[in-house]
């Protein structure tokens, strides 16, 4: 029996946390639909498990994504044809952004194109020393249809993302550090460690929050900001009101005060 291209982790050490590992290594996780479909299952089965609320995405291997798998997206007709399916965004990205929790990209290596717009669909980056990205479409001649178009822009401001989406350069994990795009940069065998304590820091939090939350700021980000304020005082006022939230809120500013103060401490800041 073939081994998965998409490994599943439920980790017992990070309660309600998943780990999925993109299980191509010796084509550079290259997107295959094979791949794209376990991909979308993972997540779709994921959103469904009440049991998962965060999830950690990696690569097996030297690379994080190498991108669509060229060799097989060229014998994808372009238009229907001899009742042969014409390629089409997979459906794994509609599923990582249907699913409510917190998906942290613990990028490994080479993210690359379509690899790039994997990472673009997580919400927190962390990368190893040997990431790197690029969006290549310009020199496969694609139009991106994924998100590099878009995300990139929103995450590194519009002139970096045009710089890199009209060259196809690389851009270092320090790099992308600079321009905001990755939050940590670490030592390769840091990598699932720190991710998982990322994840750890969120699980913490009451359950019903890390979606709330998530879901305010990723759907206010795509208004104009006098919208998205609007939208940020309903859904404030409207959950205020269900759940009496004020009436716990003092002693969670005490767990909060708490926790401020040991992050504070040498060991911590070490980290």
């Amino acid at each position: 029996m073939a081994e998965p291209l998409v490994l599943r982790e439920h980790r017992d050490d990070v309660p309600g946390t998943l780990l999925l590992t993109l299980n191509r290594p010796e084509a550079r996780n290259a997107l295959s639909r094979a791949l794209f479909a376990e991909l979308d299952d993972a997540f779709r089965s994921a959103q469904a498990d009440a049991d998962v609320r965060i999830v950690v995405l990696t690569g097996a291997g030297a690379a994080f994504s190498a991108g669509v798998d060229l060799r097989e997206a060229a014998e994808a007709p372009s238009a229907p044809r001899d009742g042969a399916e014409p390629w089409r965004r997979p459906a794994c990205w509609d599923a990582m952004a249907a699913f409510e929790g917190p998906i942290i990209g613990a990028i490994n290596g080479p993210a690359v194109t379509g690899g790039l717009e994997i990472a673009l669909a997580c919400d927190v980056l962390v990368a190893s020393t040997n990431a790197r990205f690029a969006d290549t479409h310009v020199r496969v001649g694609i139009v991106p249809g994924a998100g590099a178009s878009q995300l990139l822009a929103r995450a590194v401001g519009i002139y970096r993302a045009k710089y890199l989406s009209l060259t196809g350069n690389f851009l270092s994990a320090e790099q992308a550090a600079q321009w905001g795009l990755v939050s940590h940069v670490v030592a390769p065998e840091d990598l699932l460690p720190t991710a998982l304590r990322i994840a750890a820091d969120m699980a913490s939090a009451p359950p019903s929050m890390l979606s709330a939350i998530k879901r305010v700021m990723d759907d206010g980000f795509a208004l104009p900001l006098g919208e998205a304020l609007a939208l940020e005082a309903e859904r404030s006022a409207a959950h205020i009101a269900k759940s009496n939230a004020w009436a716990g809120a003092g002693a969670s500013f005490e767990g909060v005060r708490d926790r401020g103060r040991a992050q504070q401490t040498p060991d911590a800041a070490k980290r």
